[in-house]
């Protein structure tokens, strides 16, 4: 079936465009302007705006939470620890129902050390429900390293897992209210993000501290899964990670959550309590809360410091699994929130855009998707407004494409 999208406010995942038609065939887009073709399928998106499909550049995931996903418009997971590593994912890549997803893996990290501080005593989260295929898939690698020799050996052995980045965590505990947990020294981070490079592969950081941005950034790492959040940016520090070239995903919502700010008024918008069942309702009504002495403000303003300076911003949300003590997040609606907070910050609604489409697909060397253009992958949202203006009508959902399959509410959401 071939499906020809007429009459719609083009945003390409770079710019508005002026063509209104784009034509869908299989699961690639065929064409963008020109006629309807003969026998197509035929979606009026007259008073609405055809987007790329959003991506998540930040997620702790599983089927469940994929499926939520692509209900809010992203059809792209980027899993920063987890199961969902090539091998481990192959059953779902073809399931158009749910988000896709790219995985780390398990980050390199020292035993004890982040993120098992998160967890209350006795808890045992184990691989997510629905990470892994039937029969159990690959037993995920846990990359423990306390010397740059072990950090070294773990490249490999994480590549031929199947992960599609390398990540490592730098984290001391202090702004999670654990100081003193085991971290990652200079050496061994310097030589494991050596190794990955020298072997190929993009590396991010887990870094909530400017300390540990610094580390990160000296190390050479690709990119900053996170944006520090102990203290207000300095010049210094902000020419340091533009020089350096690295991406940042702020997630700004995980710093509000961290803060002891809840995704209450979010959870309170019938365009999304309408997505959501009552576990993501509570979770999102919740918080972290470990870290109420943050200044959100000056997280925003670093935002726009980083951003003025030209470095890559891009969408991500941290989201993982509907408990209360990871709240304040949802898989697909919290990617919203962070497009409101990036506005917030200072960008505009088409740069924020750009940071949930053709940036992180450029920066994680996803090809095929993130933009509007003849030949890619048919991962398309379509929304009632003009979010190229007013950046909350992109929860104004009519329709979702993934990979040319139409998802369409059950009922059309009030804005």
């Amino acid at each position: 079936m071939t499906d020809v999208i007429i009459n719609a406010r083009i945003f390409d995942g770079r710019d508005l465009i002026d063509a209104t038609t784009v034509v869908v065939e299989g699961h690639r887009i065929a064409a963008v302007g020109g006629d309807a073709p003969a026998g197509a399928q035929v979606i009026d998106a007259a008073g609405g705006t055809l987007l790329p499909g959003l991506i998540d550049a930040h997620v702790h995931t599983n089927v469940p939470g994929l499926a939520l996903a692509l209900r809010f418009g992203v059809t792209t997971e980027l899993e920063m620890q987890g199961t969902n590593t090539r091998h481990n994912r192959s059953h779902i890549t073809g399931d158009d129902s749910l988000a896709d997803v790219r995985s780390s893996g398990f980050g390199i990290t020292p035993p004890g050390g982040h993120p098992s501080e998160l967890f209350p005593e006795g808890f045992r989260p184990g691989p997510p429900p629905g990470s892994q295929p039937p029969g159990g898939g690959r037993k995920p690698l846990m990359p423990f390293s306390t010397t740059p020799e072990e950090a070294v050996a773990f490249i490999p052995k994480l590549i031929d897992e199947g992960s599609d980045y390398i990540k490592f965590m730098v984290d001391d505990g202090s702004v999670e209210g654990h100081p003193g947990l085991p971290m990652l020294d200079r050496a061994t981070l310097n030589a494991g993000v050596a190794e990955a490079h020298r072997r190929g592969m993009l590396t991010v950081a887990h870094a909530l501290t400017a300390e540990a941005t610094r580390m990160a950034v000296e190390a050479g790492i690709g990119g900053l899964a996170h944006l520090f959040m102990d203290r207000p940016h300095t010049g210094e520090l902000v020419d340091l990670i533009a020089r350096s070239g690295a991406f940042v995903v702020p997630c700004v919502v995980l710093d509000a959550s961290m803060m002891g700010i809840t995704g209450a008024a979010l959870a309170d918008d019938p365009r999304v309590s309408s997505r959501l069942d009552d576990r993501w309702l509570e979770t999102l009504r919740s918080s972290f809360n470990h870290y109420p002495q943050g200044d959100l403000g000056a997280v925003l303003a670093s935002v726009k410091a980083l951003h003025d300076a030209g470095v890559d911003i891009l969408v991500g949300t941290d989201v993982s699994m509907p408990f209360p003590f990871l709240g304040g997040l949802a898989h697909g609606a919290s990617v919203h929130h962070e497009l409101q907070y990036l506005v917030e910050a200072g960008l505009t609604p088409v740069e924020a855009l750009r940071a949930a489409t053709s940036t992180p697909a450029r920066r994680f060397g996803l090809t095929d998707r993130g933009r509007i253009a003849p030949g890619l992958r048919a991962d398309l949202l379509l929304v009632d407004g003009d979010p190229t203006t007013v950046i909350g009508d992109t929860l104004n959902t009519r329709a979702v494409w993934r990979r040319g399959t139409r998802h369409e509410p059950a009922a059309r959401l009030a804005r």
